[in-house]
């Protein structure tokens, strides 16, 4: 009988250990419990090099560890709001009976300028702010409302000490009235136009009524912005041209390049929102901004009745107690001096420009003189560069 081939006999005892380890296995997996069934189940690699994972441990008989409570974290209390100190404003001062009426007629823009002039002449009880504006009228539409006709009534019923007008943002539109209907760009619709502007503020100059007429700002509509531009030089020629006096508000509502802004600087000179959302309307600080360019020439022209002092001026209140004082004769003493202007020469003591008068003679030629003229010049000091004597030598 023959042996078998050594390498036959190894890889016959290798299959049947392979056999072998496989069905203890397998019992060995049938006779665990379920729970231990539920577990991964181990190869014949994890048997013969081990198993990197940690055995599982029973946890049928184990309670859960207990939950440890968190206690909230308390929230710092934030500290108390201070108040914001709002500036101190002056209470509205009571209108006198006699007090002076600034009528403001035009459009929405007008009575947002009324707003803000109510605001600038409140403290002062010698001036009553008349507003008058209607939102959609314009100078185009005499059909809808007729602006002649009415401002003469309105003068006629308030007696204005002086007329505000700021109109017209609702003009791009076709003009209408008078026999015409012009479409709005057009040649004749501009003389129309012009016609109607100088009628307007005819109606206030011949009745020897102050005018301000107030031009129109940006906005946020490229188109209506050049409509605008166009406007404002037809108001500045005929307002002018009649005695009446224009007032540009163009560079408060624009940047340094003149392109519409919505915020910007505000009479206290914060940055602040002047126009709404909208690019057409003024907010509250807008409006104050407008009448801060309309207030120095009404108090100009008001004189002492826009002062927030007018009250002295009544007849019926008593002077004060140093003016009561004084002497009949006191007053007729004060000697006025006449105002001296910046340019006048005699400030200076002199009214000669300087250069007038001739240089005085010179009693001596000059070392110039002796140069050009008679090639002569001084020695050079001793002891400079371009001293070129011989050092004198001591005789013996």
């Amino acid at each position: 009988m023959t042996k078998p081939p050594a390498r036959t006999f190894t890889a016959t005892m290798k299959a049947l250990a392979t056999a072998f380890i496989a069905c203890v296995m397998t019992f060995g997996w049938l006779l665990q419990p379920a729970e231990a069934q539920e577990r991964p189940r181990r190869t014949l690699f994890d048997m013969l090099f081990g198993n990197r994972e940690p055995d599982y441990p029973d946890q049928s008989s184990e309670q859960p560890p207990p939950r440890r409570k968190v206690q909230p974290r308390k929230r710092p209390t934030p500290p108390p709001r201070q108040p914001v100190v709002q500036p101190d404003t002056p209470p509205p001062a009571e209108k006198l009976q006699d007090a002076k009426t600034i009528l403001v007629v035009g459009d929405f823009l007008a009575s947002g300028l009324a707003t803000g002039l109510e605001d600038a002449f409140s403290t002062s009880p010698g001036v009553v702010i008349q507003s008058r504006g209607n939102v959609a009228s314009g100078l185009v539409r005499q059909d809808y409302y007729n602006w002649p006709q009415q401002l003469t009534g309105m003068m006629d019923q308030l007696k204005p000490a002086m007329v505000v007008v700021m109109i017209g943002a609702n003009d791009r539109q076709q003009i209408i009235g008078d026999g015409l209907n012009e479409k709005y760009g057009t040649d004749p619709w501009f003389l129309a136009y012009e016609e109607r502007v100088q009628q307007i503020a005819k109606l206030v100059t011949s009745r020897h009524i102050p005018l301000l007429w107030v031009g129109l700002p940006s906005f946020g509509s490229d188109q209506l912005t050049a409509s605008a531009v166009k406007l404002n030089q037809i108001y500045q020629s005929q307002t002018t041209s009649v005695g009446g006096e224009f007032i540009d508000i163009w560079d408060g509502f624009t940047d340094q390049n003149g392109e519409f802004i919505v915020t910007g600087s505000d009479i206290n000179g914060q940055q602040v929102r002047l126009r709404t959302a909208d690019g057409v309307n003024f907010t509250a600080a807008g409006k104050r901004k407008v009448a801060f360019y309309l207030e120095k020439p009404a108090r100009r022209l008001l004189g002492d009745q826009a002062s927030p002092d007018i009250t002295r001026l009544d007849t019926g209140n008593p002077l004060p107690a140093q003016q009561a004082s004084l002497p009949g004769a006191e007053p007729e003493k004060i000697t006025r001096t006449p105002p001296i202007s910046l340019s006048d020469p005699d400030l200076d003591g002199g009214a000669q420009l300087l250069g007038g008068a001739p240089a005085p003679a010179a009693t001596a030629p000059s070392p110039r003189d002796l140069l050009v003229e008679k090639g002569q010049m001084d020695p050079a000091p001793t002891g400079r560069v371009d001293d070129y004597r011989l050092p004198k030598t001591a005789t013996p």
